[in-house]
């Protein structure tokens, strides 16, 4: 099996005043241990990249480098994977957002949906309830 994993979840194992910190990290670690192969698509890398470091969003960001190790401690495993769009991004996106309407914040989650659509990543372990506007992905939620 492999399968995707949201930002939310990166961030809120970096967040040691999350409620949801010690939840969140131990299933990084397990994710981090493999073997199962595991996607870190980029817009979910710079989206914990942009937060985590942000100090307007953590009351205690992250420095640069520190998010930047986090980042490379993850990709530098054997059974991680990065992903990116590739030739025909534009229509997967169409067929994946048909019928929506998309604004505001729900824009990332498109993106990263058609993303992993486009790609044959079908499983995203995500904390954020917004991912179940789309078809097509199977939904983990670790935290709850």
């Amino acid at each position: 099996m492999s399968f995707a994993i949201d930002a939310n979840i990166l961030l809120y194992a970096s967040d040691t005043s999350s409620p949801f910190h010690e939840r969140a990290l131990a299933f990084l670690q397990a994710c981090a241990e493999g073997p199962e192969l595991l996607y870190l698509p980029w817009p979910v890398v710079m989206a914990y990249l942009r937060i985590a470091t942000h100090p307007a969003i953590f009351e205690r960001p992250l420095s640069p480098d520190e998010a930047v190790a986090n980042t490379e401690a993850l990709l530098s495993r054997p059974h991680v994977r990065s992903v990116g769009e590739i030739d025909g991004f534009w229509e997967v996106y169409r067929r994946a957002t048909n019928g929506m309407v998309i604004r505001g914040n729900l824009v990332p989650d498109a993106h990263l949906v058609s993303l992993l659509l486009q790609n044959g990543i079908t499983t995203l372990y995500t904390h954020d309830r917004d991912f179940h506007r789309f078809a097509g992905i199977r939904l983990r939620d670790p935290l709850g």
